[in-house]
């Protein structure tokens, strides 16, 4: 599957390069259509019609797991729970029977349960998967958008360590890549709300004035970010003067509080 391939790679900067709308659109095709196919096998099983349910289910279940635990973790335990065995489970009976059981031909006590039957067991536990697996799929949208957020601010954070770290080598680096992160995140705050800007590459400045004129930001944020933007500039344009040390590291503090609390 396209999207559970990303999982090699560890870069934040990565992830956001490839979570786009055409990724979004292959990965909603791929959620949908290991539903159906989930939904399908679970029809045929129900029906006990079809290939050979064990091996059929293995192989979804292998690759559905991967969604959830990407997509929805927050159910992952659930999703893994209603097919592996609970390992604190101190009886087998209607509450803990799991898919795993079936697949092993483990039945409860015949004599306690003398109607149990395993095969609409496992049929309810494989139902209630696929009602987990339908709801990331009707979500899957709101899910990618948080993620993507969410990979966006992990890849801020990691640009200003970076920053941080060439401060000790070279100011107007480190204060030119703190620029970069100050013009996009100004630029997503913008597309958040609507703002249409002029400029195809827009500076800080031509950013803060149509965010004040919105009234997305107040006159002291503003005021603020025009601060940073004469700043950068200072750090991206060769002048007779450096900037100091003291301006980088505000540069930097102000490119952290901006980050944190402008959305």
């Amino acid at each position: 599957m396209l999207f559970f391939s990303y999982a090699k790679y560890s870069h934040p900067s990565v992830f956001h390069l490839l979570i786009n709308m055409s990724k979004r659109d292959l990965i909603r095709k791929e959620v949908s259509a290991l539903y159906e196919e989930g939904a399908k096998l679970a029809i045929a099983f129900q029906k006990k019609e079809g290939e050979q349910f064990h091996y059929a289910y293995q192989r979804w279940y292998t690759k559905a797991l991967k969604v959830v635990a990407s997509l929805a973790p927050d159910r992952h335990a659930e999703f893994r729970g209603y097919y592996e065995v609970d390992p604190k489970r101190k009886s087998l009976g209607y509450g803990t029977f799991v898919i795993q059981d079936f697949l092993k031909g483990v039945v409860p006590n015949q004599f306690h349960y003398p109607d149990f039957d395993s095969h609409s067991q496992a049929l309810a536990c494989f139902f209630n998967q696929l009602t987990i697996f339908k709801a990331i799929a009707e979500r899957i949208d709101s899910v990618l958008s948080d993620i993507e957020g969410e990979l966006y601010a992990d890849l801020q954070d990691s640009e200003i360590v970076i920053a941080r770290q060439l401060l000790k080598v070279s100011r107007r680096a480190a204060g030119a890549l703190v620029g970069v992160v100050i013009e996009g995140h100004l630029q997503k705050v913008a597309s958040a709300h609507g703002v249409k800007l002029t400029k195809k590459n827009p500076t800080i400045a031509d950013l803060n004035d149509p965010l004040k004129a919105a009234s997305i930001i107040d006159t002291p944020t503003w005021r603020k970010i025009s601060f940073l933007s004469d700043l950068r500039n200072l750090c991206s344009h060769k002048k007779a003067s450096e900037p100091t040390k003291e301006q980088v590291e505000e540069l930097i503090l102000g490119a952290e509080w901006l980050t944190k609390n402008i959305f």
